[in-house]
């Protein structure tokens, strides 16, 4: 298992466009992929979950990927994350 905390920069957090780019991402991955967020985790494949957060801009949250192909995911989703300016490493 690897886990991995970002802060979320985009000015408008976690709302649904980035969210939606973010649940396609981890869905190309076999491996379990949760996002914890105040406490609460969700499985980052699903888009309900994720948008039931409300991760505001500023926050922590936290990946933990488990799985066969979890290096490459953790790799994947980190550079995504950082590409798009949706969050950096903590």
């Amino acid at each position: 298992m690897e886990k991995r905390n970002f802060i979320v920069v985009s000015k408008f957090g976690l709302h649904a466009k980035p969210a939606t780019s973010l649940v396609d991402e981890a869905n190309k991955y076999d491996c379990d992929i949760y996002l914890s967020f105040e406490g609460i985790s969700i499985n980052l494949k699903s888009i309900m979950g994720l948008m039931s957060l409300g991760v505001p801009s500023g926050s922590l949250m936290s990946i933990e990927f488990a799985g066969i192909d979890e290096k490459v995911a953790v790799s994947a989703i980190s550079d995504f994350l950082l590409k798009s300016e949706i969050a950096k490493t903590e």
